[in-house]
């Protein structure tokens, strides 16, 4: 069974799949080919007849990721097939509507239901729509939308030129055809969350602060992502015009778009090899190195006219609904299907900066002895692999969601605070782990995120999380056990087998932090 819907620029024809309307693969914006290359979204064009939608739309050029390594000592299990799956996530297709969108909702001929946007994860390298299904909220009442964005190069490549971000104004072209669109497929223009993971929720905390962005969504749920991790201008143009140079041509946009996309896919690839190799602040910059993301967004003092957290802290985003969390052990994913655990040691944390290829403590800015002495003393049993993890998890998602919370709280807009804290066997409450527990869809088939979850993953957490995160979106409000966050209180949800409000529960992260970036 198919269904046709009218949209301004021409009608799509989707699935009905249990019930729930389907479209994949609508364009939003033109294809970014041509004389488009490496510059801001345009408008599509309309189209006579009906476009199907029935199929995956293609992705965005992007490098592959590459395959995990094997876990190493410290780890339980072999968890060798996570890595495996996010390695092959991404899909090739031949196509040049690379920027599309999928949408399921309940009824197109609803009017006025609550609408939600996932921006997905991948380090700003990737960008994929294929590992999400946003099926479980349409049948829940809500109009879910999942967006495709130019990464890497393709999306952030700054050489000073007035050009910057393109891949975030890829999602505002995204929320803008949201906007005019989605009444079409019952959804309410007026009552939009943007939510996402990872880079999916560091985009969105670049997008509480993008002039730009500001009317198209009401609510934003960032899941082990924040405002804070931005890349400063002068390292972004270094960046852009060591790319050129590897490509063997003037560092202009126009040179750099005619090298072609699979030159320049293969110079991306070799400026990351690069980094990895010889990781010099001297010659990348500081936040290049201690992010290892040569593509992160940076403020380029027009799409980014600033550091977000600070322009969220000036009322940037003062009557947005907020959610914001992180995972107890985010980043302990990576040691896992990295091998670190078998290889960092007290020594390397404490030494000099950069010291055996590895960021010690001194390179997040701590005081090593301190800093040490202060993890070791609660957690006693941790090996030196997870004292680094937790050290990591603090710098990336911890502490910045803490100050994003703060920044935001006593605002026109709700503020909200959660940790998810439900540990996969052998693994912990790892990065990402909370994205299937939100979709509300758990079983080791899930796409990507399945190998993760173990074979008794707890499906009431899943419906718990869910409820919420349809209720937030909803109302501005994710139930009555869930009190908003406040500078008093610090009233955290902590999402486990058993669901229960922590008071200020990283009050020593939060103090140890105090001062460094």
């Amino acid at each position: 069974m198919d269904t046709v819907v009218s949209t301004p620029v021409g009608r799509v024809r989707g699935a009905v799949v249990d019930g729930v309307h389907v479209f994949l693969g609508i364009p939003y914006a033109a294809p970014p080919f041509g004389r488009r290359r490496l510059r801001p979204p345009e408008p599509v064009d309309p189209w006579d007849g009906v476009r199907d939608a029935t199929e995956l739309g293609p992705e965005p050029p992007q490098v592959a990721p590459p395959s995990a390594g094997a876990p190493g000592e410290g780890a339980s299990g072999d968890w060798s097939d996570v890595g495996e799956a996010f390695a092959r996530v991404t899909r090739a297709a031949p196509s040049e509507d690379v920027l599309n969108l999928d949408l399921w909702t309940p009824d197109p001929g609803a009017r006025g239901l609550p609408v939600m946007v996932w921006i997905q994860g991948g380090m700003f390298e990737l960008s994929s729509t294929a590992a999400y299904d946003g099926s479980t909220f349409a049948r829940d009442g809500v109009v879910c939308v999942v967006i495709n964005w130019r990464p890497g190069a393709e999306g952030f490549l700054n050489l000073g030129d007035g050009i910057a971000n393109v891949g975030l104004l890829d999602q505002v072209a995204a929320l803008t055809w949201v906007r005019e669109s989605i009444a079409a497929f019952g959804g309410d223009p007026d009552n939009v969350t943007v939510f996402g993971e990872s880079a999916g929720a560091m985009a969105i905390g670049m997008l509480l602060g993008m002039p730009s962005a500001e009317g198209l969504f009401r609510r934003a749920i960032l899941q082990s992502g924040a405002a804070h991790r931005v890349m400063p201008d002068a390292d972004a143009r270094r960046i852009g015009a060591h790319l050129a140079e590897l490509l063997g041509v003037p560092p202009e946009r126009r040179a750099i778009a005619e090298a072609g996309i699979d030159r320049l896919l293969e110079a991306q690839a070799r400026l990351k090899d690069e980094l990895m190799a010889d990781p010099d602040p001297a010659r990348w910059g500081a936040e290049v190195v201690a992010t290892m993301m040569p593509w992160e967004p940076s403020v380029d003092g027009e799409v980014i006219p600033a550091p977000p957290v600070e322009r969220i802290a000036a009322g940037a985003a003062r009557d947005i609904d907020l959610i914001i969390g992180s995972n107890v052990d985010d980043w302990r994913l990576w040691s896992v299907v990295g091998g670190v655990f078998a290889t960092i040691t007290d020594e390397i944390m404490s030494g000099p900066v950069e010291r055996f290829g590895y960021q010690s403590l001194a390179a997040y800015g701590l005081s090593p002895d301190a800093a040490l002495s202060a993890y070791r003393a609660r957690h006693p049993q941790a090996s030196a692999g997870d004292v680094f993890a937790l050290v990591q998890t603090d710098w990336w998602i911890r502490v910045p969601a803490l100050r994003l919370a703060d920044a935001h709280a006593g605002m026109e807009g709700r503020t909200y605070m959660y940790e998810f804290a439900w540990s996969s066997p052998g693994l912990g409450a790892v990065h990402a782990l909370e994205i299937p527990f939100v979709f509300g869809r758990l079983g080791p088939d899930v796409p990507l995120f399945g190998p993760m979850l173990g074979a008794d993953a707890p499906q009431e957490l899943a419906d718990t999380m869910h409820r919420a995160w349809i209720a937030f979106a909803s109302t501005g409000d994710p139930g009555p056990e869930w009190p908003r966050y406040d500078l008093d209180r610090r009233a955290t949800m902590r999402f486990d087998v058993s669901s229960q409000v922590v008071p200020d529960p990283r009050a020593w992260e939060r103090e140890l932090w105090n001062g460094v970036r």
